[in-house]
């Protein structure tokens, strides 16, 4: 069943991307209030709170708006603490300086459990675990525990399975939206014939590599070999992984196909990738671009309104089903104390998901949020089918990993693809390497 999202994200896509049908209600919800949403905090009159996230630019405004509505019912100051990936090694130079956050957002599950391991985490208190046991579905409990133990609180999910693309550069060159992989790139090429790069990859930063290699995995190989590779149960060099890359590089083989070709793409960081794509008039410099519903954040920087100008379909189906791969932030208390425990609980309320979800870019695994909060019609099925997958969703694989393969600039997962990228017919060379730094990430 893990294909539910794929199956039901994209109803009514096409509809309005105004903010119609927003949530009316008050977004500071009574605190003695008996609906689902409410949640009881502690005064912390004079405490001063850190959060460490690696959020930056629009997601960072508006985490900073949940923060502001915090702060406004405990009494408490939060201060935002820019971090940078790998965020383990970020967090190990500040408690070893003495001073950890309060509070850090974890975008790996791997790093999570790293942290548990430093004894830098300490476990969810009560009442963010009631928060928890009320608002999420078991699968994203499961994602933020050790052994058994809760240590994070998964605050904003994503659906990494989808490809966005510019309507007016389908339009023009008579596409339409592909359902298999075999359509995909036969729509890139009739995309290409008019004019038009048809694809436009970030592959300056490598986690969006990850992703085009996990979505293809799934859908071909299936979730049992899906998790079996992301717990190193099976080795990179297995021929799972050598269809997978040999499916992939009917795209990266084609540089004409790939905006700036495999040069370019490795010149392009993911922002510029989603905001190409969108403006140029008849001329952008891709059609399409692949990554998660956050690709909103950056559409919403150019002219382009999402659902009009900028449409999108699931992940085509390489196997027998479209793949839905999803990741999500964890907040994770590095210090124990009443204000650290206070803002887990917050950020596990259905009030502190709703904030952010007026705000629009973000996705939250939060069950009892009413989808109509969302702004436009386009992130709301892509929430309700995020819901609706419950338990079978299959987390990012390279988010599973020890950070040193699957979660670090210029090492590991994201550099192997990205040379890759370069070089898509050393397909056998790929396999090698990605084993070789897996069997040392996960023994160290």
């Amino acid at each position: 069943m893990f294909t539910a999202i794929g199956a039901l994200a994209l109803t009514g896509c096409s509809g309005d991307g105004d903010g119609g049908g927003k949530d009316k209600a008050s977004k500071g919800t009574d605190k003695s209030s008996d609906s689902p949403s409410s949640v009881n905090l502690p005064k912390l009159d004079g405490q001063k709170l850190s959060v460490a996230a690696v959020w930056t630019g629009p997601e960072q405004a508006n985490f900073t708006k949940v923060l502001d509505e915090f702060e406004k019912r405990t009494g408490a100051t939060v201060t935002f603490v820019p971090a940078q990936d790998p965020i383990v090694n970020f967090l190990g130079t500040k408690i070893a300086g003495g001073q950890p956050p309060d509070v850090a957002m974890i975008p790996q599950v791997g790093a999570i459990q790293q942290a548990v391991a430093k004894k830098w985490a300490k476990p969810v208190g009560n009442e963010a675990r009631a928060q928890l046991g009320q608002n999420y579905s078991k699968v994203w409990q499961d994602l933020g525990a050790v052994d058994g133990t809760q240590y994070g609180v998964y605050f904003k999910a994503a659906n990494k399975s989808l490809i966005w693309y510019n309507t007016k550069a389908f339009e023009n060159a008579g596409a339409s939206e592909p359902k298999t992989w075999k359509d995909f790139i036969a729509t890139a090429e009739t995309v290409s014939a008019s004019g038009v790069t048809p694809v436009s990859v970030g592959g300056a930063d490598g986690w969006t590599l990850t992703d085009w290699f996990e979505n293809i995995y799934l859908s071909q190989a299936g979730p049992e070999k899906y998790d079996q590779l992301a717990k190193h149960e099976i080795k990179w060099t297995d021929p799972s992984v050598k269809d997978a890359l040999t499916t992939l590089a009917e795209l990266f083989g084609k540089p004409s196909l790939i905006s700036g070709g495999a040069d370019g793409a490795l010149q392009t960081e993911f922002p510029v990738s989603v905001t190409q794509t969108f403006t140029g008039g008849d001329q952008p410099k891709g059609a399409m671009v692949f990554e998660g519903d956050f690709v909103s954040i950056n559409i919403a920087q150019t002219k382009a309104k999402i659902g009009t100008d900028a449409k999108v379909f699931p992940f085509p189906a390489v196997g027998s089903e479209s793949p839905v791969v999803t990741g999500g932030d964890a907040a994770v208390a590095l210090k124990d104390g009443e204000g650290a425990q206070a803002l887990l609980t917050w950020l596990a309320s259905t009030d502190a998901a709703k904030i952010w979800a007026e705000a629009g870019g973000f996705i939250s695994p939060n069950k009892s949020l009413d989808a109509a909060a969302y702004p436009n019609d386009v992130q709301r099925k892509i929430a309700e089918a995020l819901i609706a997958a419950g338990d079978d969703v299959r987390f990012d694989m390279s988010d599973q990993a020890p950070q040193s393969f699957g979660g670090t600039p210029g090492k590991g997962e994201w550099k192997t693809l990205q040379d890759f990228l370069k070089n898509p017919k050393d397909i056998a060379g790929t396999q090698a390497k990605l084993e070789s730094d897996a069997a040392k990430a996960y023994t160290s």
